[in-house]
């Protein structure tokens, strides 16, 4: 699932590999997909993009926003974008698929769900994950201190959620989701289900600081070993917690991983690093 360390190093390298070329034809809705979300008809995908120049894209949160002449592409959470060299296979069922002036292509495919949006304005766009986005600052940014962190935390309306359920959701951090999660908590030594008014000063503070160096770290090494880049290879950053350790020993302690099914998704801990 994208998330920032993956939004990030997917529009890095969409602007060192085809920023600048033109897009020659565009298949969109091959492959009906339930949970496939498109911005107005994707048979009118065609018509917007074609003979457009892919001018650069950014990381938005967990979104990668892709700039072109005419339009702008916008993936979200879930939609897997690969680029296929000239003559290299393309997925026989996909969602989106971009032809470029070097022959080369662009695949967007969903599993269970994911977000291929198209527009050409972005006053016409009206999404709130997408302007929430926008507007909050990244946990990457000088922006997003400590006093920022602590404005978020200390609402009155989260002090009663977990802190998994604080981090995840509502987009509060945009882009810091419950992969990436995992792995922050652990270095922070807190328990996913731990509630956010039992944390003292100075749990916070190691939070605050597990935020910034695990996404910088997962970022500098372009994303998890749990997910895929542009090219389809693994991230470079070894999660802690993750799919990958469950029943293995912590790297700290020892003690067996655990994996627990949590408010809507997975977690995974060390029960003597992360007590409850």
């Amino acid at each position: 699932m994208l998330e920032i360390p993956e939004a990030l190093t997917i529009a890095k390298q969409i602007n060192n590999t085809i920023k600048g070329r033109k897009v020659v034809d565009v298949i969109a809705n091959y492959s009906s997909h339930k949970f496939a979300w498109y911005h107005g008809e994707p048979q009118d995908y065609k018509e917007l993009l074609r003979g457009s120049t892919i001018q650069n894209a950014t990381a938005c949160g967990g979104l990668v926003h892709i700039k072109l002449d005419s339009a702008v592409i916008l993936i979200g959470d879930g939609a897997n974008l690969r680029y296929h060299e000239k003559g290299q296979k393309t997925p026989a069922k996909h969602q989106l698929l971009l032809e470029l002036d070097d022959s080369s292509k662009v695949s967007a495919t969903v599993q269970m769900y994911g977000g291929i949006w198209c527009f050409r304005d972005e006053a016409e766009f009206d999404n709130i994950y997408y302007k929430i986005a926008k507007e909050k600052p990244s946990p990457l940014s000088e922006e997003f201190d400590e006093e920022y962190f602590n404005k978020l935390i200390s609402q009155q309306e989260v002090q009663k959620l977990s802190i998994k359920v604080f981090l995840a959701t509502e987009q509060r951090i945009p882009g810091l989701g419950n992969g990436v999660l995992q792995d922050i908590l652990w270095n922070a030594s807190v328990n996913p289900k731990t509630k956010v008014s039992s944390l003292d000063d100075e749990q916070l503070h190691e939070l605050f600081k597990a935020i910034k160096s695990v996404l910088c770290e997962m970022t500098d090494l372009n994303g998890r070993d749990t997910e895929k880049d542009f090219f389809g290879n693994n991230g470079g950053y070894k999660t802690m917690m993750s799919k990958n350790n469950v029943d293995s020993p912590c790297v700290k302690c020892g003690t067996i991983i655990k994996k627990e099914t949590y408010y809507g998704g997975s977690i995974y801990y060390c029960e003597k690093c992360q007590p409850k």
